[in-house]
């Protein structure tokens, strides 16, 4: 199979995977004790009262109130962002939103579903939870104690996750049943690794998650933090039992809520096989949306995008 648009890469996006291929891709085995390892981490999260505090600005839109947001996580961590309400009608459901490796500058005001809370944190070291000696640049954000599989940077960005689930629910508590997630790339990888564990996330969105088979996407070439990554492992293949504890495709062998996964064909980012793993490997109810590419700007894709955010409102109405 030859990729199915001219690039500049030195490797082929599509890594010689047609979609009958990628369908096949399985995830790794997790370790023996990769459901305790992550069930104590939730319990020990859920333990945490986050704090949440809320301050109005004067941002948002004709039909969206926007507020500043900051919460405590683990490890003492100060997570902001932002929790976008409508100006009036009813809150009968609500929505945590995930970023992807660029971070985030604001909150997404074309409202995914109606009569929602759509709260939207920056993970830990990026945007406005940045913070030393954790480094924004998605090559280092991604090593950050890599090297001790209790502080690995990904595990406390599913604390954050799971705590911005706690304050939604502080907040309004009536939305119990009522809370989801939607994440991409990064905020993906961390979603589905953050999933299996939590039940008060109803259903889930992820859109070319990352994180999926460790094993597999070590071997491809990529940009950006798979390659930080590679290029590590490299130097230090014991960082191998680290990281099978972090794999999203694993992960996702746990999962029993509904979810729909945006997969692309070809990802000079997120290797595409890394991706179908990830869904390949969910159990339960799912749905997936196949894009032509991800990480990547292509003839139609606004088109596409149009489409998938049709699919989402009625996978959302669901919540």
């Amino acid at each position: 199979m030859t990729a199915p648009f001219k690039h500049d890469y030195p490797f082929d996006p599509s890594y010689g995977y047609d979609h009958a291929a990628l369908t096949r891709v399985e995830a790794p085995p997790p370790p023996g004790d990769f459901e305790a390892f992550w069930r104590k981490r939730y319990q020990k999260a859920l333990a945490l009262d986050p704090r949440p505090s809320i301050r109005r600005t004067h941002g948002g839109s004709a039909d969206l109130a926007v507020m500043d947001l900051k919460y405590r996580s683990t490890q003492e961590a100060t997570i902001r962002g932002w929790l976008v309400l409508p100006r009036s009608g009813p809150v009968r459901r609500a929505l945590v939103i995930g970023h992807g490796y660029g971070g985030r500058q604001g909150p997404d005001l074309v409202q995914p579903i109606a009569e929602a809370a759509l709260l939207f944190p920056c993970f830990r070291g990026l945007s406005r939870s940045a913070k030393a000696p954790i480094s924004q640049d998605p090559q280092w954000h991604v090593l950050h104690d890599i090297d001790k599989r209790d502080d690995y940077i990904l595990g406390r960005c599913v604390e954050d996750l799971w705590l911005a689930v706690s304050v939604l629910l502080a907040l309004f508590p009536w939305l119990e049943g009522h809370v989801g997630y939607s994440g991409v790339s990064f905020g993906g990888g961390i979603g589905s690794l953050a999933l299996p564990w939590d039940q008060r996330i109803a259903r889930a969105h992820l859109l070319v998650p990352t994180f999926g088979n460790h094993p597999l996407r070590l071997k491809l070439p990529s940009v950006g933090s798979a390659a930080a990554v590679r290029r590590y492992a490299e130097a230090h293949p014991e960082v191998l039992a680290t990281l099978a504890y972090y794999d999203a495709a694993s992960a996702a062998r746990f999962v029993s809520q509904p979810v729909h996964v945006g997969a692309a064909l070809f990802d000079p980012a997120v290797a595409p096989p890394g991706q179908f793993a990830i869904y390949n490997a969910l159990p339960g109810c799912k749905q997936i949306f196949t894009l032509d590419a991800g990480h990547f700007d292509y003839p139609h894709r606004a088109d596409q995008d149009q489409a998938l955010h049709a699919d989402l409102r009625t996978f959302f109405d669901g919540l």
